[in-house]
């Protein structure tokens, strides 16, 4: 099964792609997309370049599934909207491939990657160099992507399992029950 993960961002998109054999993680791919070249307050024509980009990244690498980071609520409110359109695009580009999608957090990634989910973004980039036997440190989104597929190579295999056995339900954020929210 090939894998591709992403890690959304407005400026920098990090990509990475893994074949997995059985319980063995094989190296294929990893980058960024880019979209400083483009002035800041453009951000159709960022988008645009975000979907086209992995749109051809999934093209040209033929993913079986995809994981894409979740974003959360930052500090400035006009930021996560801003990210969030970006994983927007990610997510659509991806979806138009017809590629099943599965999200984690930055802390469920950081934690199966490193250990624990505080880790910098440095740990990342080591631990995915070792697991993966590369010869240098992927860049730290491209380490972040490929932390992502790492995660879904095996988290993604066993909530597979268990959806055939059982429905998952998605839990929403600030859903209401009861006049509760939880």
């Amino acid at each position: 099964m090939r894998i591709l993960g992403i890690d959304p961002g407005l400026q920098t998109t990090g990509f990475g792609v893994l074949d997995l054999d059985g319980h063995a993680l094989r190296y294929v791919a990893s980058g960024t997309i880019r979209t400083t070249h483009l002035p800041l307050g453009d951000l159709p024509g960022r988008i645009k370049v975000l979907y086209d980009g992995v749109r051809e990244v999934a093209e040209r690498y033929q993913p079986d599934s995809s994981a894409v980071e979740i974003v959360f609520v930052n500090v400035n409110p006009q930021s996560t909207l801003l990210l969030g359109q970006a994983r927007g695009a990610c997510i659509t580009a991806l979806v138009s491939r017809d590629l099943p999608v599965a999200e984690y957090t930055a802390l469920q990634m950081k934690k199966a990657v490193v250990g624990h989910g505080r880790a910098a973004k440095a740990q990342v980039q080591e631990m995915v160099r070792r697991l993966l036997q590369l010869p240098a440190l992927p860049g730290p989104d491209a380490a972040d992507a490929l932390g992502l597929a790492v995660v879904h190579a095996h988290a993604g295999q066993a909530m597979a399992r268990l959806e055939e056995v059982a429905p998952l339900q998605r839990r929403q954020h600030a859903m209401y029950r009861n006049g509760r929210s939880y």
